[in-house]
């Protein structure tokens, strides 16, 4: 239902490696959580800020999410709740009551319709129609990076033919090489997610009730049990599925 590799995306730069998770959607449910301080200020419940210990014993990985809104202004939606609304044409990760899970520019009104159970947003999209699309040559679009280098550690999430997920998480990318590594890796759409080395995480369980936690993206800045106490940020947990479009654990 999760399955990780690794690779080298240029030969040029034998010591950089991309490392990929795909989720089968159709066995899988993703859920949203938002941290104590991420995606930023609301009055709304934060919910539990980890992962719920009620949901452990069927939980599969867990993986970093966007910008700040501080940082970046979008959508957030998520058990029932808009935290923040949805902005009109920007990249979008959607899971829906049918069970179907898709990447797309949201083209909706501020809050999501009735058959939508989470949405979150973070810039425009990466990948569009299987190729990096035009601004994604344009570096400067992407966020802000460490110190201004151009090349930092950035992740992204993208969707293929069948309605699979594929996290993509790289050290030394550009929004133009993360998009190209996302193409080759035949997603038809994607957006960048978290940048910059503090924040690229993607954990992996060895066992039910999330036992054996390890850092599937090496980052030294991480921990493997990132997520099973209150989180700073918002993140993304993969759950085996009960049913389809069932709601999220809370």
């Amino acid at each position: 239902m999760v399955m990780t590799t690794v690779f080298t995306p240029s030969t040029a730069q034998p010591a950089v490696h991309a490392y990929v998770a795909w989720i089968k959607t159709s066995a899988t449910d993703i859920a949203l959580y938002p941290g104590y301080k991420g995606p930023g200020p609301s009055a709304m419940p934060r919910g539990p800020e980890m992962v719920p210990l009620t949901a452990r014993t069927r939980l599969l990985a867990t993986f970093n999410s966007g910008f700040y809104e501080s940082d970046s202004a979008a959508g957030f939606f998520t058990n029932n709740t808009l935290y923040f609304p949805m902005v009109r044409g920007l990249a979008t990760l959607i899971r829906y009551k049918s069970g179907a899970v898709d990447i797309k520019a949201w083209d909706g009104g501020k809050r999501p319709g009735a058959d939508i159970l989470m949405a979150r947003q973070n810039l425009s999209l990466l990948v569009d129609d299987s190729l990096p699309t035009p601004k994604a040559s344009n570096n400067a679009l992407w966020g802000l990076t460490l110190h201004g280098a151009a090349a930092v550690w950035r992740t992204a999430l993208g969707v293929d033919e069948q309605g699979n997920l594929m996290y993509v998480a790289a050290p030394a990318q550009t929004s133009q090489s993360l998009a190209t590594i996302l193409s080759r890796l035949h997603v038809v759409r994607a957006m960048q997610l978290d940048i910059n080395p503090e924040w690229p995480i993607f954990v992996t369980y060895a066992n039910h009730g999330a036992v054996g936690p390890a850092l599937f993206v090496p980052n030294h800045n991480q921990i493997s049990a990132r997520f099973l106490y209150p989180s700073t940020k918002d993140f993304f947990a993969v759950f085996i599925s009960k049913s389809a479009g069932e709601l999220q654990p809370w």
